[in-house]
Formats: structure tokens, C-alpha cells, sequence
């Protein structure tokens, strides 16, 4: 079987979209939320404090002074609870902030800094920052509404509608907090995270197009022209697909793509490699790949591994020495390397709608892959019996159920481990206990 993957035969569910640099700077930044909730919050606003003009207007045509005394002394009595508010809901910005600092200090300490993209995207903060900054600028808005006038005959405005809607702010800010702080603690654990970027790793997987097996690899012939990168350095991060199909059909070629998802590439390096044509026009590939500063799972079916594995080797570091979070990183090394194990891999082809190849993608290899999320760990982990046992495990559980043609990597990080551990073990007896397979490590 080749290990190469095309775009026909069963597809997934659900498509990719082209990463937006826009979408993806906002998820990044944390003013946008704040803004636009300030923003709502003042339009809100604007439409309560009518409101409440509306009513005393109202009351006073009807000449109902027993009612609008009542809802003075109610505005009286909530002005006291503004005041409370305003001045509280800086201190609990504060402390949203402190708790956010500290656990991405944390999380990028313990477990790696590629890591800290989980807290930095974290729905939950920007919303609690969002609504707290809301609710702080609506209670200084309200506070300029109070009239000093005390005769309900002369009154122009009563901040009846403005002080319920502070009420409610203050409710959802609450309820915000209590959610921001049981989200932020489940973030600082390593189980919560390291299960979170396999989810993430399998929605990529179950994205990939899954090929037509008795397809044979196109041939592309000779390379005619290079495309060169004229952008920014930066890692790619996003390949236009739709974009670069168009562009080939128009021009009639075969556009290869030369870096992969992942890689770093610097100006004036060739990008794309055109088979049986001219090079389309600078114009027409603008913005067909999408460059960052760093690497995203869009697209990047190796981006999972690399953060396990660096978890893993953080955890077998000198200063941590917690084997037990390397092993809980190599449980779901070892479950993705499982689901990649029997899908093509190597290179992604692409058709047009009349079904010529236009692009052709490359992808990580089931090689390179299994190195990825073996090699370190095995290195660094030779020494702690509780991650060998664990990996011999890991290695006869692939070794079951990887294909004929896919075991011969297995079989040399069976072959370096066992070698490995000889080296590190001082007796028969330490390394044969080194190297029974155990799912637990060491329970």
C-alpha cells in the first residue's frame, strides 16, 4: 500500500475553511470582547436610560406623583448598590487577570509553552473579561443619570430600567466568575489539557480526506517553475486549497507544494513547484498561503504529537521528574498513532471539479510520525522504568494492530528501547522489569 492520500472516495463530514489571519488575531488578542462589549453595553444603555425618561414622562402626564415617589426612593435605595458595584467590579477584574497570568505561567511551566494558546483562546476568560468591563462602564453610565432633583413634580429621570439592568450585569458577572474560575482550574490540569489537544489532534484526523485505495500516485512530470515566497517569515500555517486548484486549472498546471503544515519558511525560498506549465502570476497566489508566528492545528496533523511529546519530555526534566504525566502524554500518543496507523498518509492530492490533479500537498508520513511521538520520550525516558513499561506496552498495542507494510518503525523503537534500557539497568532482573509491558506504567 502507498502512503499517499487524494481527495476522492469517502470524504469527511465537514470541510475545511481557509484560516482567516483576521479570525485568527482576534482569537488571539484579548481587546476585542472588552471592546465590543462596552460597545453594547453603552448602546443598552442609551435605550434604558429612554426608557426610564419614557416612564417619568409618562407618570407625570398622568400626573401618578404617588408612583414616581416610589420609584424614587427604589432609585434611591439601588444607587447605593451602583456605587458597591462600581467600585468592586475593578477589584474582581483584577483578580481575573491575577488568576489568568498565574495559571498561564503555570500551564507553560509544567507542560510547554505551546500549550499556553489553550488559555490565551479561552472562551470563558475573554467573556468574563468582557462582561466585567461591561458591567463596571454601565454602572459609571447610570451613576451620571441620577437627578438631584428629590420633587416627583420636577424630576426628568429615574434610573429605574438602568438600575435592574446593573442588577442583571451584576448576576451574569457572577455566574461568569464561578464558571471562569472552575474552567480556569480545569485548564491547569495536566489530564484536562493533554486530553484536550488529542481532541483537538482527532479532529484533524477525521478532517483529512480519506483516499481511494486502488488510486495510483499521479505522475507530475518534470518541474517547469518555481514559486518563490515573497511574504514574511513565519510558520506555515495554512494552505488555501480552493484558491491554489483555481489558479492551477486556469493556468493549466500541476501546482506542488513544497513545505509542509508546520514548517518554517523565510523569504525568497521556493513554495510551490509548477509541473507542465508556466508560473501563474504573482497576483493570482496572493494570500494562498497563510503565514504566522506560530503553529496552529489547522491543518497540522503533527502539531498534537509535538505538544504531547513535549509535555512528555517536560515531565522526565531534572526539575519536574513527574514520570506519571509522561505516561499519561504517551497513553494518548499512543491512542493517535493507533487511529493513523491503517489511513494512507504522505501527500494529499487535489482535483478540480473535472478530476485532473491540481495540487498535490504534502503530509507527514506514518515514519515520521511514529519518530515524532516516540523517539524523545524514548530517549530522555530510558532511565524511569514506569515510562518503558509503559511504551513497550504502547509499542506492542500498535505492533497489533498497524499493518504489515507499518511495523518495521515499531519494531526499530521496540529494538532502541530494549537497547536502551540494557544501557540504563545495572542487573537482569532491573531491566526485565524495565521492560514488561504495562498500559499503567507502574499502576
Amino acid at each position: 500500500m502507498s502512503d499517499w492520500t487524494i481527495t476522492q472516495g469517502p470524504l469527511p463530514r465537514r470541510r475545511w475553511r481557509a484560516l482567516s489571519p483576521l479570525r485568527e488575531h482576534l482569537r488571539d488578542s484579548f481587546w476585542f470582547a472588552p471592546m465590543v462589549a462596552m460597545v453594547l453595553v453603552i448602546v443598552v444603555w442609551l435605550g434604558a436610560e429612554e426608557l426610564d425618561v419614557a416612564i417619568v414622562r409618562s407618570l407625570q402626564e398622568e400626573q401618578d406623583y404617588d408612583t414616581l415617589a416610589e420609584l424614587l426612593r427604589f432609585a434611591d435605595d439601588a444607587r447605593s448598590v451602583v456605587n458597591a458595584v462600581s467600585s468592586a467590579m475593578m477589584t474582581f477584574i483584577g483578580v481575573v487577570f491575577s488568576i489568568s497570568l498565574v495559571a498561564v505561567q503555570m500551564a507553560s511551566g509544567q507542560f510547554t509553552p505551546r500549550v499556553v494558546r489553550i488559555f490565551v483562546r479561552s472562551k470563558i476568560t475573554k467573556a468574563t473579561f468582557a462582561v466585567f468591563l461591561a458591567t463596571f462602564v454601565l454602572t459609571l453610565l447610570v451613576l451620571t443619570t441620577y437627578d438631584s432633583a428629590t420633587d416627583p413634580q420636577v424630576v426628568t429621570s429615574v434610573p429605574l430600567v438602568q438600575s435592574v439592568l446593573t442588577l442583571i450585569m451584576v448576576g451574569l458577572s457572577l455566574l461568569l466568575f464561578v464558571m471562569y474560575v472552575n474552567t480556569t482550574l480545569r485548564m491547569m490540569r495536566v489530564s484536562h489539557v493533554i486530553a484536550r489537544i488529542a481532541a483537538e489532534s482527532f479532529r484533524v484526523a477525521a478532517l483529512t480526506p480519506v483516499p481511494s485505495r486502488n488510486e495510483q500516485p499521479p505522475e507530475l512530470g518534470p518541474v517547469t517553475a518555481w514559486v518563490a515566497h515573497e511574504g514574511g517569515a513565519g510558520v506555515l500555517r495554512d494552505v488555501h486549497v480552493a484558491r491554489l486548484v483555481r489558479v492551477a486549472r486556469a493556468h493549466g498546471v500541476v501546482l506542488r507544494l513544497i513545505p509542509r503544515i508546520g514548517d518554517f519558511v523565510v523569504p525568497g525560498t521556493p513554495v510551490l513547484a509548477v509541473h507542465g506549465g508556466k508560473a501563474p502570476r504573482r497576483g493570482a497566489l496572493r494570500r494562498a498561503l497563510g503565514v504566522g508566528v506560530e503553529r496552529t492545528f489547522h491543518l497540522d496533523l503533527a502539531f498534537g504529537l509535538r505538544q504531547l511529546a513535549d509535555i512528555a519530555l517536560r515531565a522526565l526534566s531534572a526539575a519536574i521528574n513527574d514520570p506519571t504525566t509522561a505516561v499519561q502524554a504517551l497513553d494518548r500518543i499512543v491512542q493517535l498513532l493507533a487511529a493513523l496507523s491503517r489511513r494512507p498518509l504522505d501527500t494529499v492530492v487535489h482535483r478540480d471539479r473535472g478530476g485532473a490533479v491540481r495540487l498535490v500537498q504534502p503530509v507527514p508520513g506514518w515514519h515520521e510520525l511514529v519518530d515524532l511521538g516516540l523517539t524523545e520520550v524514548r530517549v530522555c525516558g530510558a532511565g524511569v522504568p514506569q515510562v518503558t513499561r509503559r511504551l513497550m506496552a504502547g509499542l506492542e498495542d500498535l505492533l497489533l494492530l498497524a499493518p504489515e507494510e507499518r511495523r518495521e518503525p515499531l519494531l526499530r523503537h521496540r529494538e532502541l528501547l530494549r537497547q536502551a534500557v540494557e544501557r540504563a539497568a545495572g542487573t537482569a532482573d532491573e531491566r526485565d522489569f524495565a521492560l514488561r509491558p504495562d498500559r499503567q506504567g507502574i499502576g
